[in-house]
């Protein structure tokens, strides 16, 4: 068992990174970009994790880093011609100031109340950038497209959010068996509690907003590349933030393996649903139905229900 535990990760990541040599074969270009998609947002979601599993902070504008990132890093190579492949470190470090700034202010409420000022952070936001004519605009920047050929363009993009992935995986589970881990848990679960034992639940809060952060901003710089601009109406979307949250509730928010299950789950059930429905409103209500099937038979999420049940294989059990 716990030998599995820790093979068959290892065995899953070496096979992510062959990945791409199924490009000699063959145009697999459709499911490079479907890996590389499902990176991204298993990024997103662990980071989210931090604050909205671990915390309890249900943020539906944390896509806000997402586009700081992207505007930070697309601004720079448009400008000066340096790549986001080596901005992306600083974009998520721009990220995490904002974080840090942020979570002072929005951190002082909890509840619905952190809820609605998370969403007014995210209009606030994307107005800003619809006026701000030094980044374009609502026309966004434009950015230069790789000298790469069609069947090797995505491959730095792929490795990249390869990366972060495990950048974010490694990070949540180092938080979840951390003790500012678990002064975050005890914050969740009873705050004057926590701050009677002597827990600086202020800190603590912040830090945990202002560090989700920093792998989101970095994934927005790469994806802002990816896409080759960076609008508001593509990065301050409330979908973005909205998915996250899914996809961690779903998986099972508050665990180590839970967002990557979730976004697994929700990208392949959505594209099942678009190759078999086409892009309309029915993909929206499969998503809804699908979540309200898992609340009913999965409260915890899939790992949390399995793992009550006994029914969590090995290898999925980090907590």
């Amino acid at each position: 068992m716990q030998n599995s535990k820790k093979i068959i990760p290892v065995l899953i990541l070496i096979g992510l990174i062959c990945l791409p040599i199924v490009q000699f074969f063959g145009n697999y270009n459709y499911v490079i970009h479907m890996v590389l998609f499902s990176f991204l947002y298993i990024t997103m979601s662990s980071s989210w994790n931090i604050i909205g599993g671990y915390g309890g902070f249900i943020s539906i504008g944390h896509n806000v880093f997402f586009g700081i990132g992207a505007y930070f890093s697309g601004f720079i190579y448009a400008r000066y011609g340096i790549s986001p492949f080596y901005t992306a470190v600083f974009a998520g470090m721009i990220a995490t100031v904002f974080g840090f700034a942020i979570g002072l202010i929005t951190l002082r409420v909890k509840g619905p109340s952190f809820i609605i000022s998370s969403i007014a952070l995210l209009m606030i936001f994307r107005t800003l950038f619809d006026r701000w004519e030094l980044v374009g605009g609502t026309h966004g920047i434009t950015l230069p497209h790789n000298n790469l050929s069609v069947e090797w363009s995505k491959i730095p993009h792929y490795y990249a959010l390869l990366i972060l992935m495990v950048l974010s995986i490694f990070l949540s589970w180092y938080v979840r068996h951390s003790k500012f881990g678990l002064a975050l848990r005890s914050i969740s679960h009873d705050e004057i509690k926590s701050e009677v034992t002597g827990i600086n639940i202020k800190i603590i809060k912040v830090t945990a907003y202002a560090l989700s952060a920093y792998l989101i901003g970095a994934a927005g710089a790469i994806w802002g590349d990816y896409l080759t601009y960076v609008r508001p109406n593509i990065f301050f979307i409330i979908l973005i933030a909205a998915n996250m949250v899914l996809m961690c509730i779903l998986g099972g928010k508050g665990t180590v393996t839970g967002p990557i299950i979730g976004t697994i789950v929700m990208i392949f059930f959505n594209e099942f649903i678009l190759a078999n429905f086409g892009a309309s409103e029915l993909n929206i209500f499969f998503t809804g139905l699908l979540m309200i099937l898992t609340l009913l038979y999965f409260p915890d999420g899939i790992i949390g229900s399995l793992k009550k049940r006994k029914l969590l294989p090995g290898f999925l059990d980090w907590d």
